[in-house]
């Protein structure tokens, strides 16, 4: 189906760690039309991106995307790290910026030699920002950042960091009337992902 798939997403780092959060609710301009929409998508291990706008576009992105990333890696012989992916994504939305996909993208994971961790964020031309504590996009953005502000601060251990962005997520989302019906946060560190769902305003 065709339509508008709005929602929110924010990716946060802490030491050793970094988080990825979205909400599930997926809305046409008048009325939600599912509550189990994907907006963060595996692609590679310890490497995430999440993606709010357009449902067709994400779905495209998303896809060209993936073939991409096998490309680099078969070509290069190496893994692809969040920063090659980073700007493999922002050279691919520039060559479409004269019709552009409706897609506002979040990369976040960990890099796979040094284990650093790295978010960033672009906008629907390709123009990217790295970010040293969080980043995020979609339809609630002002009280996404005022409560990502208040919640994050350095060097935020696994817990930690997972009750910023729980909160983060549950407080943005029940201000905007388009997001909701949960939330999902990965927790991504080096040895492992963790998956969890969190409750948030279902109306």
């Amino acid at each position: 189906m065709v339509g508008s798939c709005n929602g929110c997403v924010i990716a946060m780092r802490g030491k050793d760690c970094v988080a990825i959060s979205t909400d599930r609710r997926f809305c046409l301009p008048s009325y939600t039309a599912g509550e189990e929409f994907e907006k963060i998508f595996n692609l590679a291990p310890r490497l995430y991106i999440g993606l709010t706008g357009l449902q067709t576009d994400i779905l495209t992105v998303q896809q060209r995307l993936v073939h991409r990333r096998h490309a680099y890696e078969v070509n290069t012989g190496s893994l692809i790290t969040p920063k090659i992916l980073t700007e493999l994504l922002s050279q691919m939305l520039y060559e479409h910026r004269f019709a552009p996909f409706y897609v506002e993208p979040i990369i976040a994971g960990m890099d796979p030699y040094t284990l650093e961790p790295y978010v960033s964020s672009m906008d629907l031309l390709g123009c990217t920002i790295d970010s040293p504590d969080f980043v995020v996009v979609g339809t609630c953005t002002d009280q996404m950042l005022g409560t990502c502000e208040s919640l994050w601060h350095p060097n935020l251990d696994s817990d930690g960091l997972f009750e910023a962005i729980s909160r983060a997520s549950v407080a943005s989302g029940g201000r905007d009337i388009i997001s909701g019906y949960g939330a999902r946060v990965y927790l991504i560190e080096h040895d492992k992902v963790t998956v969890r769902l969190i409750r948030t305003r279902m109306d």
